[in-house]
């Protein structure tokens, strides 16, 4: 199941265990469970429940789960491959402590990626799938209201499937599972942050719709301000939360991709205010989102490597 989502029947005792730090619980699916095991344990990590300097072995995981250790084994060197596990010799895996500056690394990566895109949409407009844009403007709308309320775990999945259905559209599956790929660097870096606050929605970008509504209109102008001022607006946001310097790093970098506001006609970067811009609760997000996570981990807290 993508991670985010809501599961309204998860007692309050579940609930109340994942605001701790801890991964929620749901039964074990016996199909692809090398799949099951990585992307459970990837959403966990996206939510800031597996803080970093979580370890645990190949036994644990597979004697929680009830599974056999090799498709455990797999699914934990999977992730160790795409940089989201350590490898602890003879000692099992533990999630890895992003820093700044490998946030900077991902900023940077995702301005290069999307600039390019940005040239493929106003060179060859004609080539996207532009079939996906009901998709992306349903995922737009949840994803927005998400951010707007400051529900971090539905925002976290809502929001990565806004960014992946939004690289759909270039036709280039490459293209797109790496952008996912950053995507699930960024969560893993800020969730932690943000789950420590109770004003989220002061935090969280929620232009989705502006975004999608100016890629339909074929805005090349305005959706490339708007992208590039959400990567500013990105590295702000979590600047504050992190206590660095905004201007440190990518700042210049980040400036040579910034069309002057006189430029134009197109709309400028939205800005999200230090107040939600909407109601707040769960009446305000879609009833109908699947379960968090597809997997139940036990609780990991404490066993933090040495």
């Amino acid at each position: 199941m993508p991670v985010g989502d809501r599961d309204p029947s998860r007692s309050a005792a579940a609930r109340a265990r994942a605001g701790r730090g801890q991964p929620s619980q749901h039964p074990v699916q016996r199909s692809s469970l090398r799949e099951q095991v990585a992307g459970a344990l990837r959403e966990e990590m996206m939510a800031g429940r597996l803080p970093a300097g979580t370890h645990f072995t190949v036994k644990e995981i597979a004697d929680l789960y009830g599974v056999s250790a090799t498709p455990v084994r797999e699914a934990l060197l999977d992730l160790a491959a795409q940089d989201l596990l350590w490898i602890e010799h003879n000692r099992g895996f533990t999630v890895p402590q992003l820093t700044w500056s490998d946030y900077l690394d991902v900023v940077e990566a995702r301005v290069l990626v999307t600039d390019g895109m940005l040239r493929r949409l106003s060179s060859r407009p004609e080539q996207l799938d532009w079939s996906r844009m009901p998709s992306l403007q349903r995922r737009a709308d949840a994803a927005a209201r998400a951010a707007r309320s400051g529900h971090l775990d539905v925002l976290v999945g809502c929001d990565r499937r806004f960014w992946g259905e939004l690289a759909g559209l270039m036709g280039n599956r490459k293209l797109a599972d790496y952008l996912d790929w950053l995507r699930v660097q960024y969560w893993i870096f800020a969730a932690p942050h943000l789950r420590r606050r109770t004003d989220v929605a002061a935090f969280c970008w929620s232009g989705h719709l502006e975004l999608t509504e100016r890629i339909l209109a074929k805005d090349h102008r305005s959706v490339r301000r708007i992208l590039m001022g959400y990567n500013q607006e990105s590295l702000e946001q979590m600047a504050a939360l992190c206590g660095q310097d905004p201007q440190d790093g990518v700042a210049d970098f980040l400036r040579t991709y910034t069309e002057p506001e006189s430029e134009g006609t197109g709309l400028p970067a939205q800005r999200q205010s230090a107040e939600p811009a909407g109601p707040t609760g769960p009446s305000s997000l879609p009833v109908d989102q699947p379960p968090l996570s597809s997997l139940s981990v036990s609780p990991l807290a404490g066993r933090t490597a040495h």
